[in-house]
């Protein structure tokens, strides 16, 4: 009886996981075709990385901006590794878009992109989350925050409307963004020497960088939608 019950809650959580899914992406236009195609690839990211890196030198000794380069550098590979190398040749979870799913049928796809086999969990999740959880741990300034948090969000969103990612997949690549962070960010702490600097020096630098990126990315397909016309 407790099977049964358990397997019914088990195939409701797939069916909202599946209805969730196809309502972000049913909601499709050229112009968001085009945003969120850029948005969520990763090297239109690099000016906002490069800003993080920025906002380090100015407010923290050389071994500690050190520490947290390579420390970040740990966490993406490590969150990345756990979904590519570990969870997803287990779970075999195929995408949404991956034409061996019956679901890729209905499945709006932007410019043939279907991404690799494997859905669960998503790597683009876990990566931007691990990365917005140390830039929260290590600055703890509202704005960066806020700002970081919008873009994860944004990135999560993206995945779906693309229709390479179920809900879960994002979820449960945030946990682990969260844990491969936190983690990470103990043994950080403990060995770098890092104190919460309280006055931070040019924190809005990421948030005006990461801002422009986007209006860029708005600009851009305003254009491509134009020229189609």
């Amino acid at each position: 009886m407790l099977t049964i019950i358990l397997l019914t809650i088990f195939q409701q959580v797939l069916n909202w996981d599946t209805d969730i899914l196809l309502w972000v992406n049913e909601h499709h236009s050229f112009f968001w075709d085009q945003f969120m195609y850029v948005y969520s690839g990763r090297w239109v990211w690099v000016p906002l990385y490069v800003s993080i890196a920025y906002v380090l030198v100015r407010n923290f000794s050389w071994k500690v901006t050190l520490f947290a380069l390579l420390t970040i550098t740990v966490i993406i590979t490590l969150s990345d590794q756990i979904c590519a190398s570990l969870i997803r040749p287990i779970v075999c979870r195929l995408r949404p878009s991956n034409l061996n799913n019956p679901l890729s049928a209905v499945i709006h796809v932007v410019d043939n992109y279907r991404g690799g086999p494997f859905s669960f969990p998503s790597a683009h999740a876990s990566n931007s989350w691990a990365l917005t959880f140390f830039v929260i741990y290590l600055f703890r300034n509202k704005a960066i925050s806020v700002f970081i948090v919008f873009w994860a969000l944004l990135t999560c969103y993206s995945r779906m409307y693309l229709g390479v990612h179920y809900p879960s997949d994002l979820f449960v690549g945030m946990l682990l963004g969260l844990a491969c962070a936190s983690v990470v960010f103990y043994f950080f702490q403990k060995y770098s020497g890092y104190s919460h600097e309280m006055n931070l020096r040019q924190y809005t630098i990421p948030v005006i960088v990461g801002g422009l990126t986007i209006t860029g990315i708005v600009l851009f397909s305003a254009i491509e939608c134009y020229l189609i016309q």
